[in-house]
């Protein structure tokens, strides 16, 4: 391991910037030197404490990264202060250190709230590892927390992340259009945070104590869509055994996110057309009008002006919905926003299956950031819980991530053929690895893995019909 210097603080001298503040609390001298001397030297803060009240104290005091405890020591053992520690900072990181490494100390130890367990004599790299690996979890988890509260102080923003300068750009300008009438278009790649950020937009407007709407508008027939949109009386069909409100009632004073218009049929365009224009509308069946006050965002992951041109999406609509543009960048274009969606999820995850906070291993990191997400951040946020489901120890590490990811899966899918397979056997055996791979990750959803290879459905369910691929339906083994 190469040796680093620590630079102290003098006058007219800057001070390095530490790795992370550690305390030990240990009440064998030497054993205290001698971690305090590897850990500055690799360029950490550290403090020591001989005993827990001494620990405790220092604890009150200033805020710490980690603290390296003691499992054996006089008066109170490291389970007791471990317990008052966890009382003060439920988050901290801790990892016992003793010269009694049995599996029934290491249990205690991890039922009682601690991170990590090392045993004396301890193998320095190792132990290194385990500190870097705990420090830079709960640096990741403060930077999302701290992201998230000044999100939500400048701008009102829940359950978005991002530092990323596209994503600044764009809560710049969700922050100016938010309070104005006008219509927003959303325009983006599927997964990409279109509803939150639609949902921004209304938490930040005069509108956001009445009600946000949401409707998928290519998920249902053209019928239905305009019955769910505008509402119905009673025989207006054969199966309207009554009257029935609409969302744009529904969404009065507040707003209606029309989400994927692109899909929307010509007429239902018209009819969405004259609400912007008049604010009225007739329920399906009805003579009547009816007044509403409603504001439209609508999104689309596809071109609208070069759906105009081939005369599938109404112009004149368009213009009325390009009142306000936000174009959000793919997952790919703001990498640096990575790091901090991963570990919001681990996160996410670890709190709702149950278990400790985990650390994204830096081995597990690097495929993440040099993969191109197709699916974006909501493919991202599928591989993260995955790994959270399968994890068995403290951090998620590159093992459990996709293998197509980490490059498994292409060598493979040229290992595993018959020597004399021909190009085309063996083109076609990838193809249809990459296709069954893509449809496991979107839960066997065509649509939604058509959407994320950003291919036609049609030509999706010809390539799946063409190489036999079984449909797994949800829920079956």
């Amino acid at each position: 391991m190469p040796e680093a210097t620590i630079t102290r603080p003098a006058a007219g001298r800057e001070e390095t910037v530490s790795l992370g503040s550690v305390l030990i609390i240990d009440d064998e001298a030497a054993i205290r030197e001698s971690l305090q001397t590897l850990l500055e030297l690799e360029g950490y803060e550290v403090e020591t404490a001989s005993d827990g009240t001494e620990g405790l104290a220092r604890l009150a005091d200033r805020p710490y990264d980690l603290v390296l405890l003691d499992f054996a020591m006089p008066e109170r053992n490291g389970i007791e202060i471990l317990q008052d520690i966890r009382e003060r900072d439920s988050e901290l990181a801790i990892i016992m250190i003793t010269a009694y490494g049995t599996v029934e100390n290491a249990v205690n130890a991890m039922q009682a709230g601690a991170t990590n367990f090392i045993q004396k004599p301890w193998d320095n790299e190792k132990l290194l590892a385990d500190v870097g690996a705990a420090v830079g979890r709960r640096r990741a988890e403060a930077e999302v927390v701290q992201l998230k509260r000044a999100l939500k102080q400048r701008y009102n923003f829940e359950h978005i992340i991002g530092k990323s300068e596209p994503m600044l750009r764009i809560f710049d300008l969700v922050a100016q259009v938010a309070p104005s009438r006008s219509t927003v278009l959303l325009q983006g790649e599927s997964g990409t945070g279109k509803e939150l950020i639609a949902k921004a937009v209304h938490m930040n407007s005069t509108r956001k104590d009445f009600a946000f709407v949401p409707v998928n508008t290519g998920s249902m027939p053209a019928d239905l869509l305009e019955s769910t949109l505008f509402g119905h009386v009673k025989g207006a069909f054969t199966s309207a055994i009554a009257s029935k409100k609409g969302l744009f009632e529904m969404a009065d004073r507040g707003t209606l996110f029309l989400d994927e218009i692109g899909t929307m049929s010509m007429d239902t365009q018209a009819k969405i057309l004259r609400v912007l224009q008049d604010r009225k509308f007739m329920h399906l069946g009805g003579v009547s009008e009816i007044q509403v006050d409603v504001r439209i965002i609508a999104a689309t992951n596809v071109d609208l002006r070069q759906q105009v041109k081939d005369g599938k999406f109404r112009e004149d609509l368009f213009y009325r919905l390009n009142v306000i543009t936000i174009d959000l960048p793919p997952l790919r274009q703001r990498k640096n926003d990575i790091p901090l969606l991963a570990q919001h999820f681990a996160q996410k995850f670890a709190e709702e299956n149950g278990k400790p906070q985990l650390l994204i291993s830096t081995e597990a990191m690097r495929p993440l950031m040099d993969y191109d997400w197709p699916g974006n951040v909501r493919e991202l946020e599928n591989v993260i819980e995955r790994a959270v489901v399968l994890a068995n120890g403290p951090s998620l590490t590159v093992d459990l991530l996709p293998d197509n990811m980490v490059g498994r899966g292409s060598k493979l899918a040229m290992m595993d053929h018959r020597p004399d397979a021909s190009l085309f056997e063996i083109m076609e055996d990838c193809e249809r690895r990459i296709i069954s791979d893509m449809l496991e990750k979107s839960g066997w959803n065509q649509t939604e893995a058509a959407d994320r290879f950003r291919i036609p459905l049609s030509t999706l369910n010809q390539k799946i019909k063409r190489l036999n691929i079984e449909i797994k339906k949800k829920g079956r083994e």
